[in-house]
């Protein structure tokens, strides 16, 4: 079992800035694909960053990138999602997920654990 615990999240205003962490415990943290998925309301979960189990590797949906960027430090059993220049449309519950076999990296049920999510609200 992994335990995934997100904090970090609140309320902003648009061009702001916000950095939401994930602190995993349990299994063997550092052999886990980790991603960042997030869920605006009425709408489905979808990928927003992942970061491969070295750190050596990094991907970003198209909405996201060049603003958000997706680091792991292994030491610490911890990933984060550094959010910059936060957009209206940002508003989402932000979800962490991770995965120990996974091909795909964009796909949700790739994953094997998701923590409980944690709310990003941008003002316009």
């Amino acid at each position: 079992q992994v335990q995934l615990v997100e904090s970090g999240g609140g309320l902003v205003q648009a061009g702001d800035s916000l950095r939401l962490s994930c602190a995993a415990s349990g299994r063997t943290f550092t052999r886990y694909t980790m991603g960042w998925f997030r869920q605006a309301p009425g709408k489905e979960r979808e990928f927003a960053a992942a970061v491969s189990w070295s750190g050596g590797s990094t991907d970003y949906a198209d909405s996201v990138q060049g603003r958000f960027t997706i680091s792991r430090d292994k030491s610490k059993g911890t990933i984060y999602l550094q959010m910059n220049s936060l957009k209206p449309e940002d508003t989402a519950v932000y979800y962490c997920a991770a995965g120990y076999r996974v091909y795909q990296i964009r796909r949700r049920d790739e994953y094997d654990y998701w923590g409980q999510g944690a709310q990003v609200t941008v003002s316009s």
